[in-house]
């Protein structure tokens, strides 16, 4: 069986984070593994407090994992603090895991800040250029570019650039752009588009954990990455179609469309 790591905040509403994480490798048929970099107090309206993990239990978590059940495929998400910054690039350095997937988690779809500039630093300096490809939505490329995106070719070329930077994959996320909502995958100095069409949708909480997640599951399954990005962008626009329409704000994605929910006669056999 395909295992899959998550180091990412803890969504006590179960949209995003671990939870979107967990319920995203559990879709994709594989084994998932979670260590909690934070605990967050949030609901669809927003997140309202934030509780980062004690550096010696994410260490132990990190650990545990990588000593007993070696992950396939490793997806990072929020780091709150340089010290997990540190930790993370620490733990890649040391078990040195074939696929790792970066979800540059820096604020929050409400507008709370989830990443201190000293953090966002050693991101850049220490863990960037370790992992495999970085998945940063157009805000967040802009804060790792440097520049503005304000148009396609904007975001090609910030793609480029934050690959060449690092020495990895790109895969910026046209989501906040107007229009349709393509993504540009660039690596090796050659960008690739993924087109995709704006679902109206009022759930889309998790998107971003979500796809990161997906796309560490078809690098564990033994995908290429251009391959995996489009399955995952399948996966991706199911789950948002099929919202299921709880919350009173942004609400959550369903992560389950395509596991069929057992019928009264098959509880009834087991």
């Amino acid at each position: 069986m395909r295992t899959v790591l998550t180091i990412a905040g803890s969504d006590c509403s179960g949209g995003a984070g671990i939870q979107a994480d967990l319920k995203t490798i559990t879709a994709f048929g594989m084994y998932g593994m979670s260590a909690i970099t934070a605990l967050t107090v949030q609901n669809t309206q927003g997140v309202f407090a934030v509780s980062e993990t004690e550096e010696a239990i994410l260490k132990g978590q990190l650990d545990a994992v990588f000593s007993d059940i070696t992950p396939d495929a490793v997806k990072i998400g929020m780091l709150p603090s340089k010290k997990a910054v540190l930790l993370a690039a620490e733990t890649l350095k040391k078990y040195r895991p074939g696929h790792v997937v970066l979800d540059p988690v820096m604020v929050s779809t409400s507008g709370r800040r989830l990443m201190d500039e000293a953090a966002m630093e050693a991101a850049f300096r220490e863990l960037y250029p370790l992992v495999s490809v970085i998945t940063p939505n157009v805000p967040e490329a802009e804060v790792i570019w440097g520049s503005r995106i304000l148009t396609p070719e904007d975001m090609e070329q910030a793609a480029l650039q934050i690959s060449g930077r690092f020495h990895g994959a790109v895969l910026v996320k046209g989501g906040h752009m107007a229009g349709d909502a393509s993504d540009c995958l660039a690596f090796l100095g050659t960008a690739k588009w993924f087109p995709g069409k704006r679902l109206e949708v009022k759930n889309s909480h998790g998107t971003g954990c979500t796809l990161s997640s997906a796309i560490a599951c078809g690098l564990a399954m033994g995908w290429d990455l251009e391959t995996a990005v489009k399955k995952a962008k399948q996966y991706l626009t199911g789950a948002l179609r099929h919202e299921p329409g709880l919350g009173h704000g942004n609400g959550p994605l369903n992560h389950c469309f395509r596991i069929p929910e057992p019928s009264l006669e098959e509880a009834d056999h087991e």
